[in-house]
């Protein structure tokens, strides 16, 4: 089966629609990788945070199961001294439907460029 295309009615063909996706890393360790850094130059800025707010302003691939490793980098972070729990805030995420997350903050050793573990 195809699918038609509505012309416009100027008689011109319309751009198709993609819908915005997001990469997916292929495995843990490259992902972890990849965003380790990123989460740690947030942090040293001292301002409060979700993930999806990072994910989102610098483009980081989703990890390969998005349902449970934001919240264990998250765990990494906090348990190496990076960042802390800050709060809770509604998410911005679409699929969310604003349902509340976790905030962070960096810690005054992310600040600081040291970790407190």
């Amino acid at each position: 089966m195809t699918a038609t295309v509505q012309p416009e009615l100027d008689g011109s063909i319309p751009a198709p629609k993609i819908p915005a996706a997001r990469r997916r890393a292929e495995d843990y360790e490259t992902w972890i990788a990849e965003v380790w850094d990123v989460f740690l130059e947030v942090a040293a800025t001292g301002r409060t945070f979700t993930c999806y707010e990072v994910a989102r302003n610098r483009d980081l691939a989703d990890p390969p199961d998005p349902a449970h490793h934001w919240g264990r980098l998250m765990t990494l972070l906090k348990d190496e001294g990076y960042v802390r729990t800050a709060g809770w805030a509604c998410s911005d995420r679409p699929s969310s439907h604003h349902s509340g997350v976790r905030t962070w903050k960096g810690t005054a050793a992310a600040r600081a460029g040291r970790a407190a573990a």
